[in-house]
């Protein structure tokens, strides 16, 4: 599928450019708006996966606006406000909020809830099975075929690719990969590294001379898709038919 998109509605210019900017870190395709006119007409035309909206807003009330969203089929809706009373929440997610995060928050607990809200998106659209040359990802399964031979991979191995793919070749950071593959994990992002080493020496020709999972200095790891393509005669990466029924990550 691609990237999961989201509508920010923040009057604050900074806090949206914010939290705009650590989204799109995280590889989801972020849309902006300030207030409640421009919001509609951006809304009719994006309809976006999750809608993240500020309780205040310039020319009028947040949660009136998320009533709205919710009459107009909007799957997922995550309320931000300073109003922090037992009231305030149960106001704003009867309105229809999926999520109220009240401010001050923490951008890696923003993060996680983002990712909680919107996993049901990706588990609807993933597809059974993903194909990336001689590498075959069975997401049902949770099996990996590579040149033929099923490769025995650790639950953690086998979501840290997960997540790898499903950047599409962008390169990911250790603390990106270690929050979107285990969101539960307390470990080290360095822990990233023990584990990338050992699915190299499990699915890489040459582990010391990676094709398949290339380091990007500076930054992290990325899946290498144009390498993969290049050795299947140009042919771009296939996912089979079929939906995936459990969890991937």
């Amino acid at each position: 599928m691609g990237a999961v998109s989201v509508q920010i509605i923040e009057g604050n210019p900074h806090l949206r450019s914010l939290l705009g900017w650590h989204l799109q870190q995280a590889g989801y395709r972020v849309f902006q708006s300030a207030d409640v006119a421009r919001t509609r007409d951006l809304y009719q035309t994006r309809q976006p996966d999750l809608v993240i909206l500020d309780s205040q807003l310039p020319d009028g009330d947040g949660v009136e606006l998320c009533k709205w969203l919710h009459s107009q089929g909007q799957p997922l809706i995550m309320i931000l406000s300073a109003c922090n009373t037992e009231t305030d929440i149960v106001a704003g997610l009867r309105a229809g909020a999926d999520d109220y995060m009240t401010k001050p928050f923490g951008m890696q607990e923003f993060l996680a809830r983002v990712d909680a809200l919107t996993r049901r998106v990706r588990l609807m659209s993933a597809p059974a099975s993903l194909t990336y040359g001689d590498l075959n990802i069975d997401l049902v399964q949770r099996r990996v075929n590579f040149r033929g031979d099923y490769i025995d991979l650790t639950p953690q191995e086998f979501s840290l690719l997960y997540v790898l793919t499903q950047a599409a070749g962008s390169p990911l950071s250790r603390t990106d990969l270690l929050r979107r593959a285990w969101p539960d994990a307390i470990d080290n992002p360095r822990t990233v590294d023990t584990h990338i080493l050992s699915l190299r020496k499990k699915i890489e020709v040459d582990p010391r001379q990676p094709n398949i999972i290339q380091t990007v200095r500076n930054v992290g790891y990325r899946f290498n898709v144009e390498r993969i393509a290049a050795e299947t005669n140009g042919h771009s990466p296939k996912a089979t038919v079929g939906l995936a029924s459990s969890s991937l990550i």
